[in-house]
């Protein structure tokens, strides 16, 4: 947001102050208003248009209101379980998901996911608001997942993932004593034809860039830090196990769990643009706790 605008909630309703607008534009000064929204706030035009045929647009003096925050009921059932908020604003929502818990149900068994435990925070504090998520994790990767909480946030977050302007960064603990020398990992990903849920480097496959870290070394292992420039299924798992690293405890992918039980692979920080202000937002999550055991026994030089 411009440094010129402020912005306030009031109930379902946002107020703006959009300053001086310009009368002889082509329908007065709501017309203007409205191209004020689409140029200084990159407003989405279909929701523009929307809530202009709606009548939710409103301006009155120097106040343009806007109706973003309609109520909406989740299709999730509500789960209550604990959960961490990592960052929350009218806008956006970040939550940590630990490992084992999937984003959202996939129609394969019916046990809760962050979803339903996202709905019950809402549903706790009696707020109408049913956030959806913008991006994923592995069921068994651990890390920060961004809601939007509205359409405007929806569109706009959409959006900016499709252009690649939200930014994920990933530790892994790895097999091997990886080699400073390795910063990138430029492999096309595709189907394994031969299993269902696995994928591998295939000169058929989508075009898939993986950058490397190291952070750590331990006698058999490696702690890495990770950034995708693509984001393709098991994208990470795929490329450090085709590197000779495989994850710590991914099984999938030719890593042994004799020490952990599942991918030792978190979401460390996510950045994105916020999507009123555009400003650049960034969320760290703490690696779990069961980590620094692992990291221990790994600095003592413990087969993974």
């Amino acid at each position: 947001m411009s440094a010129r605008v402020s912005g306030t909630r009031r109930g379902e309703w946002y107020e703006l102050m959009p300053g001086k607008l310009n009368p002889s534009e082509p329908g007065g000064r709501y017309e203007a208003a409205l191209l004020w929204l689409t140029r200084e706030l990159g407003f989405p035009d279909k929701l523009l248009r929307e809530l202009d045929a709606a009548g939710e647009i409103k301006l009155a003096g120097d106040r343009l209101r806007l109706r973003l925050f309609p109520p909406r009921t989740s299709q999730y059932a509500p789960v209550e379980r604990p959960v961490d908020l990592l960052y929350e604003d009218d806008f956006c929502l970040v939550v940590h998901k630990p490992a084992g818990l999937k984003v959202h149900p996939d129609g394969a068994g019916s046990p809760p996911t962050l979803a339903n435990l996202v709905a019950a925070v809402f549903a706790q504090r009696g707020e109408p608001v049913a956030p959806g998520h913008i991006h994923r994790l592995d069921e068994y990767t651990s890390g920060p997942v961004l809601y939007a909480k509205n359409a405007m946030a929806q569109l706009k977050l959409d959006a900016a993932m499709a252009r690649k302007e939200i930014g994920r960064v990933y530790t892994a603990l790895v097999e091997g004593q990886v080699s400073p020398a390795l910063r990138v990992i430029h492999e096309p990903i595709g189907r394994d034809r031969h299993h269902p849920s696995r994928r591998r480097v295939s000169p058929s496959g989508k075009d898939a860039l993986t950058r490397v870290e190291l952070v750590e070394t331990y006698p058999k292992a490696s702690l890495v830090r990770l950034t995708l420039d693509t984001g393709r299924t098991h994208q990470i798992r795929v490329h450090l196990s085709h590197a000779g690293h495989p994850l710590v405890g991914d099984a999938l992918y030719g890593g042994s769990s004799r020490l952990f039980p599942h991918q030792a692979l978190h979401g460390e920080s996510l950045t994105f643009p916020h999507p009123l202000t555009g400003e650049l937002i960034r969320v760290d999550d703490p690696w779990p706790e069961e980590w620094n055991r692992l990291r221990e026994q790994l600095r003592q030089g413990k087969e993974s």
